[in-house]
């Protein structure tokens, strides 16, 4: 597993927590941040996925 693959993963954690705490709290802009978290890591851990295969 490499850095893009760690830091992808633990970016769309934090996207779920902020997610979470948005829906809970009825706050749209943490919802939409939380998003767009969950967003960016899947494509940096996919970027990583790449770069493993290579």
């Amino acid at each position: 597993m490499n850095s893009d693959q760690i830091k992808g993963a633990a970016k769309d954690i934090k996207g779920d927590v902020k997610k979470g705490i948005g829906e809970a709290t009825g706050n749209q802009k943490l919802v939409d941040e939380g998003n767009l978290d969950k967003a960016e890591g899947k494509i940096q851990k996919g970027a990583g996925d790449i770069k493993s295969k290579i």
